[in-house]
C-alpha cells in the first residue's frame, strides 16, 4: 500500500508547525521518514538548506532532530535516568554529570522529572515527559512531538504549550502532531493538513476555524460528545464499596494508593472520572478488574459479590475493558486481528467450545467486528501493529462490546485517535448506553467527559474529592477540581441525583 504520496511540507524555523489529518492518512509514516525510522522510495528531505538522507534515528538526531512518540519508547524496567542516557553515553556519561544536566533541563522547561524512578512506575503523563527529556538532552533543535497532549488535563497542557513558546522563543523548531484541533489552532504558527497520504491545505490559525480542519481532515463537521436524553434506570449494576488499597513508593514507603473508594453505577449509566493522571484512576480499574488485590471493601457486580473473583471469571460475568493503554494490555501487535478478537475472551463462544478453541468462528466473527466498526485493514490476517491507532481501538472496541457486557470499563476509549474514529466510539458507547450498559468512563479529554457521563466524580489522591453535574460544570471548573483546590459538588443542586452515583458512606465530600 502507498502511505504517503507527493507530501509537501516546509517547516520555518523557530516556528510551531502542526500537522494534522485523520487515522491513517499517513502522518506518522511521515514523521518515522523525518525521524530516519523509514526510508522514502523518492523525493527530497532539506534541513538548514542542506539536501540529507537518513539511514537510521542517529542520523536524524545529529541533524538535531528529535521525536517524541504517540506510543513511548521507553524501557520498563530502567531508571528514568537510565533511559534518557540509553544510547548517549558519550554525551555526559551514566553518573552525576549526567544527572546534572538531566536536572539542568528539567527545571528549566518545568518537567519535573525524578531520576531515580523505574519507568514502570510512573504514570503515562510522567513518561511523556521523560520522552522530551530524553530527546532536549541529545540537543535536538527540532521536535517532533506526536499527540502531545493526549494524556494531559487543561492545566497541563497550558504548561507544556508554555514550554513550546519558551522552545520556540530560543529559536528551536516544534512540528506538533494532534487531533485536538483546537489546541494545533492556540499554539501552532501554521497547519499542514495530510488526507490519505498526501498534503491538502496548508493553513494559518488566524484564517481557519476547528470546523473547517475537520472538513479538511475527513470531509464531515468536528463531531461532539452531547448525550442529551437520561437512560440511567434504577437498577444497580455495578457497586463499589469501601474499596481500600496500599502500595510502596520510590523510596519504600507504605502509602494509601486508594482510600475508602465507594460509588454505585446504574443500568444505562455514564460514571465519569476526571483526575489528574497517576491519582489513583489506574490502580483503580486495575482492582475491579481483578489485576490488583485490594486491602478491603468490596466489589459487585448485578447484585453478585465478585471481590475475590480472578480476572477471567469477571470477564466472563459481564465486565468489558477498553485498557489505557492499547498496545500494553490491549493488543498482541504481533498477532492477527482474529487472535486479537479472541484476546480476554478465549473460554466464550465463538471462540472457543468447551475445552476447544473454534478458531473459523473467530475468524468469521473477526469479518463481523471489521465490518460492523468499520476498521480499516486489507484484511483479518494482516498483524495489529500493521493497522493505525484508532483502527486498532476500534477493533479492541467491537471485540469488548461483542460480548453483550452488563458493565464497561473504558480507560481513556479514544486516547490518540482521530475525529472520525472519535466519533464513532462515542456512538457505541452511547448506544451501548441505551441498551442498559452501566459504564464507568475514566478520561483526559474533559469535554469527553461531560459530554458523555451522566454524573462526574473527581479522584485525587486516591479518594474521590468532589462530584459534579455535567450539564452545568465547566472544564476549567473540573480541571481546578483534579488540582485538589476545591472539594465537594462544584455545580448543581444540592446532593446527588436520586438514580445517579452518589457519594457513599464514609467518602470525602
Amino acid at each position: 500500500m502507498v502511505a504517503n504520496h507527493d507530501i509537501d511540507i516546509t517547516v520555518r524555523r523557530g516556528s510551531v508547525h502542526a500537522l494534522v489529518g485523520e487515522n491513517g492518512a499517513g502522518k506518522s509514516t511521515l514523521m518515522k521518514i523525518l525521524y530516519g525510522m523509514q526510508k522514502p522510495d523518492e523525493g527530497t528531505i532539506t534541513v538548514e538548506g542542506e539536501q540529507v538522507s537518513f539511514g537510521s534515528p542517529a542520523d536524524a538526531i545529529a541533524r538535531g532532530i528529535g521525536m517524541v512518540h504517540q506510543h513511548f519508547m521507553l524501557a520498563d524496567n530502567l531508571t528514568v535516568l537510565e533511559n534518557i542516557v540509553l544510547g548517549a553515553e558519550k554525551l555526559h556519561g551514566i553518573g552525576s554529570a549526567a544527572r546534572a544536566r538531566i536536572k539542568e533541563i528539567s527545571e528549566s522547561y518545568g518537567l519535573n522529572v525524578q531520576p531515580d524512578l523505574l519507568v514502570e512506575e510512573i504514570g503515562v503523563a510522567d513518561r511523556q515527559r521523560v520522552e522530551i527529556l530524553k530527546v532536549l538532552y541529545r540537543g535536538a533543535r527540532t521536535l517532533i512531538l506526536d499527540e502531545p497532549t493526549a494524556v494531559l488535563v487543561p492545566q497541563e497542557v497550558e504548561a507544556l504549550f508554555r514550554n513550546l513558546r519558551e522552545l520556540k522563543a530560543e529559536g528551536l523548531t516544534v512540528i506538533f502532531i494532534s487531533h485536538k484541533l483546537g489546541e494545533v489552532l492556540s499554539v501552532a504558527d501554521d497547519i499542514t493538513v495530510i488526507r490519505r497520504g498526501t498534503t491538502v491545505a496548508s493553513v494559518v490559525p488566524a484564517q481557519t476555524s476547528a470546523r473547517q480542519l475537520a472538513e479538511l481532515m475527513v470531509g464531515s463537521e468536528l463531531p461532539t460528545p452531547e448525550t442529551r436524553e437520561s437512560t440511567v434506570t434504577d437498577e444497580p449494576m455495578l457497586g463499589v464499596r469501601g474499596l481500600h488499597l496500599s502500595g510502596r513508593d520510590a523510596d519504600g514507603l507504605l502509602r494509601e494508593v486508594l482510600a475508602d473508594i465507594g460509588f454505585t453505577i446504574h443500568r444505562g449509566e455514564v460514571l465519569g472520572i476526571a483526575g489528574v493522571e497517576g491519582n489513583g484512576q489506574a490502580e483503580l480499574v486495575e482492582t475491579i478488574m481483578g489485576i490488583r488485590t485490594p486491602d478491603g471493601g468490596t466489589i459487585t457486580l448485578d447484585g453478585q459479590d465478585v471481590s475475590h473473583e480472578p480476572t477471567r471469571r469477571r470477564r466472563e460475568a459481564g465486565i468489558a475493558y477498553i485498557p489505557e493503554d492499547r498496545h500494553r494490555h490491549g493488543l498482541l501487535l504481533n498477532a492477527p486481528l482474529w487472535e486479537n478478537r479472541m484476546l480476554g475472551h478465549v473460554t466464550e463462544t465463538p471462540n472457543s467450545r468447551g475445552p476447544l478453541l473454534t478458531l473459523s468462528s473467530a475468524r468469521e466473527d473477526t469479518r463481523r467486528i471489521v465490518e460492523e466498526y468499520d476498521v480499516r485493514t486489507p484484511g483479518i490476517e494482516v498483524t495489529a501493529a500493521s493497522l493505525s491507532g484508532g483502527n486498532q481501538q476500534k477493533l479492541i472496541v467491537g471485540r469488548e462490546m461483542s460480548h453483550h457486557p452488563k458493565v464497561l470499563i473504558a480507560a481513556h476509549p479514544t486516547r490518540g485517535v482521530d475525529v472520525g474514529a472519535q466519533a464513532q466510539i462515542w456512538d457505541q458507547i452511547r448506544h451501548a448506553r441505551r441498551e442498559g450498559l452501566a459504564v464507568l468512563l475514566i478520561s483526559a479529554d474533559l469535554d469527553e467527559l461531560i459530554g458523555l457521563s451522566d454524573t462526574l466524580r473527581v479522584m485525587y489522591r486516591g479518594r474521590l474529592v468532589a462530584e459534579a453535574d455535567p450539564a452545568t460544570v465547566t472544564p476549567e471548573e473540573l480541571g481546578t477540581a483534579m488540582t485538589g483546590a476545591v472539594t465537594g459538588r462544584l455545580s448543581g443542586p444540592d446532593g446527588g441525583d436520586d438514580n445517579g452515583p452518589r457519594l457513599e458512606k464514609g467518602e470525602d465530600r
